[in-house]
């Protein structure tokens, strides 16, 4: 398939800026994928569709707030920082791989002076852990083949440059900084394992009462994760989409969750992926007849039409960029002509758009 046939038109004013005034009240979009048809729902309502013996999958990813702001020693220019992973062996974890921009002008050995946000600048200068005539910094070591900075942080520990430095990382289509209320909503409410760059949305809208009314029903919840990379807002550029080459991030299935996707799909119960994540780790961690081994490691699974998802039979999702690997997936649980008009009807419906928007729920 071609990438143009992943192109639609969206409004920018569709495109959520904020989240909903509590997590469940986003609206949901239903897209029933055997006839194509589409109907406009509460979140509130998954509910009525699930029961007994079916399975919930979801992310338990956390995002941590790698995003820092600071300016070169020799110069004074500012630069932005996207800590992406850590790179080096150390117990410290002061060595990362990241995004730098501008990164035209650094070079090995910049120093880069990190800025705490305003709000963090009294309790930076009462932090006992830090040095008295010392500000953190992140000091170039060179560049990585895939085009990422390694640096290494100087100056303090990195829970507490992470704390009184970093800002949560929220994605380039929301123009605004960051505020303290983003360090809540941005996080899932099963958020437990720190790794993720960004956050895996679909599970945005869950609360503990959505939950607890799942499980009285006999749904089971199943727990995996996948730690999101910056790979995942990057758009594919071309012409045809076998031939994009597709990031890897980091993955954990654990045994129990294994199981219980096991034995829903042997009692031909549905299983909901929650998010395209977690839809990427159950498609890497089965076998031809979908049955799931626990596991972990990195993937960089591409899952596109003509290609059908082997585990999950249904998907909850946000709307996605165009031309993106994400909608390209999303596809893959119904047709990509049903999925494109769902997408026009949720802009006639206007629906909001990302992260911070309404969601889809294809079954």
């Amino acid at each position: 398939m071609r990438t143009h046939d992943f192109n639609y038109d969206l409004p920018g004013e569709l495109i959520a800026q904020y989240p909903a005034d509590s997590r469940a009240d986003a609206r949901m979009l239903v897209l029933h994928k055997l006839s194509g048809k589409c109907e406009i729902r509460r979140f509130t309502d998954i509910i009525d569709f699930f029961g007994e013996g079916d399975c919930v999958v979801v992310n338990d990813t956390k995002v941590f707030k790698g995003r820092l702001l600071g300016v070169k020693q020799d110069g004074g220019g500012r630069v932005e920082i996207l800590l992406v992973s850590p790179s080096g062996t150390t117990q410290s974890c002061l060595e990362w791989d990241c995004l730098m921009r501008p990164g035209r002008r650094l070079r090995e050995g910049s120093v880069v002076r990190l800025l705490p946000p305003p709000a963090a600048s009294n309790a930076v200068a009462d932090d006992q852990t830090l040095s008295p005539n010392a500000t953190p910094a992140a000091v170039v070591l060179g560049k990585n083949s895939d085009g990422m900075f390694r640096v290494a942080l100087e100056g303090a520990d990195f829970e507490t440059i992470e704390r009184f430095f970093g800002h949560t990382p929220l994605p380039p289509y929301i123009r605004r900084p960051a505020e303290k209320s983003d360090e809540i909503r941005y996080q899932t409410v099963f958020a437990s394992r720190t790794g993720s760059v960004a956050a895996p949305t679909a599970g945005l809208h869950f609360t503990p009462e959505i939950i607890g009314a799942l499980k009285d029903k006999g749904v089971v919840m199943a727990e995996l994760t996948l730690h999101v990379g910056p790979g995942t807002f990057q758009p594919v550029s071309s012409e045809e989409i076998e031939d994009h080459k597709m990031h890897r991030e980091q993955y954990r299935l654990p045994e129990d969750a294994a199981v219980k996707i096991n034995n829903a799909r042997a009692a031909n119960r549905r299983v909901l992926a929650v998010g395209t994540t977690s839809a990427r780790v159950l498609e890497t961690c089965s076998d031809m007849s979908g049955k799931l081994q626990p596991g972990s490691g990195s993937t960089d699974i591409f899952i596109h039409p003509p290609m059908k998802p082997k585990v999950a039979d249904a998907i909850l999702t946000n709307f996605h960029l165009p031309r993106s690997t994400l909608l390209m997936l999303v596809a893959t649980f119904a047709t990509t002509e049903f999925v494109l008009n769902a997408y026009d009807t949720a802009i006639a419906g206007r629906l909001r758009f990302y992260s911070y928007g309404d969601c889809m729920l294809i079954i």
